[in-house]
């Protein structure tokens, strides 16, 4: 397995599209932009993110499988957030692209979210070393309701 993150392309865009506008993964990850589907909204937004962040592809073997980003608020701590394609879920891709991430973006701590019903990604940030420090409520566009999320921290 040969993965490897570099800055975002033009070209990777429509496949982040169709990638985060599959029905299930949009469901399992649960906190989706209200306009996702939007392709228009969708492209402009990831030109914005990748002039402003720490916004990476995720290549397996020179195919785009997914992204994984490092994001920040004016205040708090900066927040990793990461989508692989499902096709390629339960391989470790994830945990191996999260890792990459953090091994570039090395300041700390970070903070991360999950829909609490989202193991998979639970399991993907323990993995990397984050620890659960609460839990919190929000809205969930792809579910249409508020639902239960898990907030991790990295310290080192």
């Amino acid at each position: 397995m040969d993965l490897v993150l570099r800055p975002v392309h033009p070209s990777d865009i429509p496949v982040f599209f169709r990638q985060q506008n599959d029905p299930e993964s949009m469901r399992t990850a649960a906190f989706v932009s209200p306009k996702a589907g939007d392709w228009e909204e969708f492209g402009a937004h990831w030109y914005r993110i990748s002039a402003k962040f720490h916004v990476r592809t995720v290549l397996l073997d020179g195919d785009v499988v997914g992204s994984a980003a490092v994001y920040w608020e004016p205040e708090g701590d900066p927040e990793v957030t990461y989508w692989i394609d499902r096709a390629y879920w339960g391989r470790g891709i994830a945990t191996a692209a999260l890792r990459a991430l953090l091994a570039e973006f090395t300041e700390r701590p970070l903070r991360a979210r999950a829909a609490a019903d989202n193991a998979g990604s639970i399991r993907v940030l323990e993995k990397c070393g984050f620890t659960v420090t609460g839990h919190d409520r929000g809205f969930a566009q792809a579910r249409g309701e508020e639902v239960d999320e898990v907030v991790l921290r990295l310290d080192a």
